[in-house]
């Protein structure tokens, strides 16, 4: 049981470190001109084809969402035929 607990303790001080393992190039200049650059197309969708797929999405959801509401509302609106 000892040995377990050692090995966790020695784990646990492997993973948290300060020193990074591979350098990660910095692509925040290349973004921003992306995003800054004035071609017309809104801010939302010039991160390419993934940003206009989830836009679409979100916005059909959102239709969906309130077409749902609406028809429960009217759904609820209306009294029921007792038997």
């Amino acid at each position: 049981m000892w040995r377990n607990l050692l090995s966790l303790h020695q784990l646990s001080q492997r993973t948290i470190s300060t020193a990074s393992r591979r350098q990660v190039e910095n692509k925040v200049p290349e973004m921003q001109k992306l995003f800054q650059e004035d071609n017309g197309i809104p801010v939302h969708l010039k991160g390419g084809v993934k940003d206009a797929l989830l836009y679409r999405l979100t916005m059909g959801m959102s239709v969906f969402g309130v077409a749902y509401v609406l028809y429960k509302l009217v759904d609820i609106s209306m009294p029921k035929k007792q038997n």
